[in-house]
């Protein structure tokens, strides 16, 4: 199955969103707090990698 680079870009966008929430979700659970520093910056660092895909889907 090819998919379009419009169908790649949204399904990695929702990749990246998912990837935001786990990380977020995971920062929570952990007891390590260097390991919960890192998952949060993973989720801002995936949370910017989500919206520059977004931005360059508006412009198809």
């Amino acid at each position: 199955m090819d998919l379009s680079t419009k169908d790649i870009l949204k399904k990695k966008i929702l990749d990246a969103q998912e990837n935001v929430r786990d990380y977020q979700m995971h920062s929570y659970d952990v007891d390590d707090k260097d390991v919960a520093c890192l998952f949060k910056e993973f989720a801002e660092e995936s949370a910017m990698q989500a919206k520059r895909m977004q931005e360059v889907l508006t412009k198809f």
